[in-house]
């Protein structure tokens, strides 16, 4: 029998019995209306701009008419292109509530992105929210809309022209079956992957997340991590409210403005966010020559990335609050473990798994499903009600990834401590965590190889304080001639932002083995020296 590991806590076993599983509301739309609190308690704040619960629930049951009205059936998918606002969250409990499958994507990913994502998934409806976003109005002019939905209490959204051509996907009754959300990352071969989350797979986290924060109606939760991502959608947004408390959306992170959050009446409680977040405020702060008082806030949150040590006591030492940690990933909802606010920890361990949640440790030499040996780390898989229902349209890749017997491959490697926290010890990818979002190497490399002057192109993580860096090296054709610059204005104009190399070096050939593969460990281990030719 293989070794399994659970949460050895007593006080949180009734968070994870079959029959609280099993009460969990029907659909992610139904949050607005259980945590209204009679509707009148703050949901969501945005600048000036505040929205009840009460008219949370009334905004998207309008846009839920309006969607159906333009011919949107469940099993659709429909894509929403925007930043955080009330509208965008409006917007994915209207499309999950009629059962069609939100597809909310960044509208900072370039136009190449989205159309690769789109061409995909092939969307019913595309859904611009161009008031809230520069960078969506500019993407609503290259798709030629020209029709739009009016909402009360919200601005005008973008509307595609439908596509007949939509097959519409089967609809499950269960909350278990029916996709809640498709969550797009991009997949090792450089081509988009779209992560099926159910609505059982986010209100469980939702449920969690917000039980483990010890929520409350009177909590102000930040909400700066985009809700395309699962850690903004899942954990953040949906957690938050499914305790009864305000989110305070923020369009786009800064520094300035988390810090400015931090403070006054109405200051934030709880901060959730990436290391790379934490440093920059500490950085701010400390360069402000005095951290501002934060008496109201009580729980801080990392996670989406690993969290330095050193990060972690500068932070701590500075605001007096724990930083704690977590772990997960999008094929899990994302969480799978974090620390928890009664039991502080001094190091970066991400803490007990989740209630409900099971683990294994694999050996990862052998391929076979054996455990790893007890006193080595193992390749992490993982089983429970978080666990994605699949890979759209890629039965392959699921099939390789989570087991008949729904274990999911997480491809990094851990070890438990003997308290039972959870110690992620690397990765068995390339995978490369830049501010909490996932680049992965073939998608850059795969564009620098498009320019008519590289012959080849190795892409590999450096770790900085708090995050890590993209870093490219680059053999021209023979005879070919450029530099950094242009490479680097050719990878901007195709790729978002926290994709593009923070440094692209010229070399004049690239180590490669007997068979042609690119030694990506040597470049690695010589990141820090100058290998670049005068260009």
């Amino acid at each position: 029998m293989p070794r399994i590991y659970t949460s050895n806590r007593a006080s949180e076993r009734e968070l994870a019995t079959p029959d609280l599983v099993a009460s969990l509301p029907h659909r992610i739309s139904d949050i607005p209306t259980l945590a209204s609190g009679g509707g009148a308690n703050a949901a969501l704040r945005h600048g000036a701009r505040m929205w009840t619960y009460a008219q949370l629930v009334d905004a998207f049951t309008h846009a839920s008419r309006s969607l159906t009205a333009a011919g949107v059936r469940g099993g659709d998918r429909v894509l929403v292109v925007g930043e955080n606002c009330p509208e965008m969250l409006a917007l994915l409990f209207a499309v999950s509530s009629i059962d069609a499958w939100p597809v909310i994507v960044n509208a900072r990913l370039s136009a190449r992105e989205i159309a690769a994502i789109s061409t995909h998934c092939t969307p019913r409806r595309r859904l611009f929210l161009t008031a809230a976003s520069s960078d969506a109005a500019a993407h609503a002019t290259r798709a030629g809309t020209e029709e739009s939905i009016v909402i009360p209490a919200m601005p005008a959204v973008a509307m595609s022209a439908r596509d007949d051509a939509c097959k519409a996907e089967p609809v499950h009754d269960g909350s278990a079956r029916q996709v809640a959300a498709l969550i797009y990352t991009t997949g090792t071969t450089g081509e988009p992957k779209g992560v099926m989350l159910s609505h059982r797979n986010l209100l469980f986290i939702a449920r969690l997340s917000s039980a483990l924060r010890s929520l409350r109606p009177s909590d102000r939760v930040y909400g700066v991590l985009p809700i395309s991502h699962v850690y903004g959608l899942a954990s953040v947004s949906l957690g938050t409210l499914y305790g009864g408390g305000c989110l305070v959306l923020q369009t786009r992170y800064t520094p300035e403005a988390m810090r400015d959050a931090l403070t006054g009446a109405d200051a934030l409680t709880m901060l959730q966010g990436v290391p790379s977040m934490y440093a920059k405020l500490l950085d701010r702060v400390e360069s402000d020559g005095a951290c501002p008082a934060v008496p109201l806030l009580r729980a801080c949150f990392s996670g989406g990335a690993p969290l330095d040590p050193v990060l972690k006591r500068r932070f701590e030492e500075r605001f007096a609050v724990t930083l704690q940690n977590g772990y997960g990933l999008t094929e899990a909802s994302p969480t799978i473990a974090h620390t928890r606010l009664d039991a502080p920890r001094g190091d970066c361990a991400v803490g007990p798994l989740l209630p409900g949640v099971e683990a294994r440790l694999v050996d990862a030499r052998h391929h076979d499903g054996r455990d790893a040996p007890a006193d080595e780390a193992g390749e992490l898989w993982v089983r429970g009600s978080n666990v994605m229902l699949g890979y759209y349209r890629n039965e392959a890749l699921t099939a390789a990834t989570v087991d008949a017997e729904g274990w999911l491959n997480t491809g990094d490697l851990a070890r438990f401590d003997p308290d039972g926290a959870l110690m992620i010890v690397g990765r068995t990818k390339e995978l490369i965590i830049r501010s909490g979002f996932n680049v992965y190497p073939a998608e850059v490399e795969a564009v620098l190889n498009a320019h008519p002057a590289i012959l080849l192109s190795a892409v590999v993580g450096r770790a900085v304080t708090g995050n890590e860096e993209v870093v490219a090296f680059v053999q021209l054709r023979p005879g070919a001639r450029t530099n950094a610059d242009e490479l680097a204005a050719h990878a901007r104009a195709l790729l978002a932002p926290y994709k593009q190399p923070a440094e692209i070096r010229i070399v004049e050939s690239l180590p490669v083995a007997a068979n042609g593969k690119v030694l990506k460990h040597r470049l690695s281990e010589g990141i820090s020296r100058a290998v670049a030719t005068p260009s």
